[in-house]
């Protein structure tokens, strides 16, 4: 009787840690998010979200494209920059391509030193980033002009089939717009590090708790996004 009576307790603590474990795991990502500001997490959830609608930009461009009987242009030919009667394929698409990694890497930087609270430099950093960013815009807005002014519209173009200019304007011009609220809150918070916001605890928009340059780390997290959906944008659209 004692031994089943022990064996009935063993396997009660063993049932109660049992549910008491399970309890843990559902409830594993309270605790992940607990000490997580609130302006960070809400970034990831943006960036999650955001995920959701370049992929099926993506996803309906590659249907699009698959799907369609008429011959889809070629890259090379469509985004080839002419110079000094040489023709050049997807080299204006290079230098985009360049400019924009470039700008994730001094917006790393600029989250380096904002850990260090060197003001200057974190806010010289991030200027440099949206020069950088504003240098893609201004690219990507040629590559416009030259591609509407040779007959490309959403509804047609001249090197084939017509659903490739509206993937086309749609699928960049969606990031374009991204990268361009992106240069907007890089110089907004540039000044705010460079006032010394973020030193004293002045009151504000994107202004974290005194000393904390947190939303410089928040700005470098949708930078670096911006940065990836176009390594995928240019291997689908560019490469393909």
């Amino acid at each position: 009787m004692v031994q089943i009576s022990l064996r009935n307790e063993a396997d009660e603590v063993r049932q109660s840690s049992g549910l008491a474990s399970i309890a843990a795991d559902l409830s594993s990502d309270q605790r992940a998010f607990k000490n997580v500001s609130w302006g960070k997490a809400m970034m990831w959830i943006f960036l999650l979200s955001d995920t959701f609608v370049f992929s099926c930009f993506l996803i309906s461009y590659m249907t699009a494209r698959m799907s369609t009987t008429v011959p889809w242009p070629n890259p090379s030919e469509v985004f080839a920059l002419e110079i000094g009667g040489t023709s050049f394929p997807l080299l204006l698409i290079a230098i985009m391509t360049f400019v924009l990694i470039s700008s994730s890497g001094t917006m790393a930087m600029a989250v380096n030193y904002g850990y260090r609270r060197d003001r200057v430099t974190t806010a010289m950093l991030m200027l440099a980033t949206a020069v950088l960013g504003a240098a893609f815009v201004g690219m990507q807005a040629f590559e416009w002009t030259k591609l509407i002014h040779e007959g490309v519209r959403p509804w047609e173009n001249p090197w084939g089939a017509a659903q490739f200019g509206s993937s086309f304007f749609m699928i960049t011009g969606f990031h374009g717009t991204h990268v361009t609220f992106g240069v907007i809150f890089l110089i907004a918070i540039a000044r705010k590090v460079l006032r010394g916001d973020f030193d004293t605890g002045r009151r504000g928009f994107f202004t974290s708790r005194k000393g904390s340059y947190e939303s410089v780390e928040i700005m470098g997290l949708y930078w670096h996004f911006v940065d990836l959906v176009w390594v995928f944008i240019f291997a689908f659209f560019y490469l393909w």
